[in-house]
């Protein structure tokens, strides 16, 4: 796999069915985790340890949207294109729970590559990536399409 640390931005052209991407870690945090929840998933499984016990989670979960605010976070890490990561839509899931304490990273694989008929400087490429935690298991899937310049 691939780490990107101060790469050069990549373009359409440099990518290819197959290539790998691997994030570096990121720390889920209790506090952030609650703040984030507060303000933007504020329900009693996310923020309330009790509630969060008879919950379908069975303890305190982070929000969905806060594990797929961190991979976004881990993404433009470790995969540079040109033109930044501008999304035209894809596919989610969230396979388990994050929990405070996990220690996040992102491993995405290229899928697919079709440049663009009608718009030359441009294409899309598809990516596959999974978020796992500390012992490997995926709490987050995505599949995203994204535009990509071309040289």
């Amino acid at each position: 796999m691939q780490a990107m640390t101060k790469n050069p931005m990549l373009y359409l052209d440099d990518l290819h069915v197959g290539q790998r991407f691997t994030s570096e870690t990121y720390a889920m945090d209790l506090s952030r985790m609650k703040q984030f929840a507060a303000e933007f998933d504020p329900q009693p499984f996310h923020l309330d340890e009790a509630a969060a016990e008879t919950s379908v989670f069975r303890g305190l979960a982070v929000s969905g949207w806060h594990t797929a605010a961190v991979t976004m976070r881990l993404l433009a890490g470790s995969l540079p294109p040109a033109g930044g990561i501008v999304g035209v839509g894809g596919e989610i899931s969230w396979p388990r729970p994050t929990r405070a304490g996990d220690m996040l990273h992102l491993e995405s694989e290229i899928v697919e590559i079709t440049p663009s008929r009608s718009k030359p400087d441009r294409g899309m490429a598809i990516l596959r990536g999974t978020t796992f935690n500390q012992h490997q298991e995926p709490v987050y899937h995505l599949t995203a399409k994204l535009i990509v310049p071309r040289r």
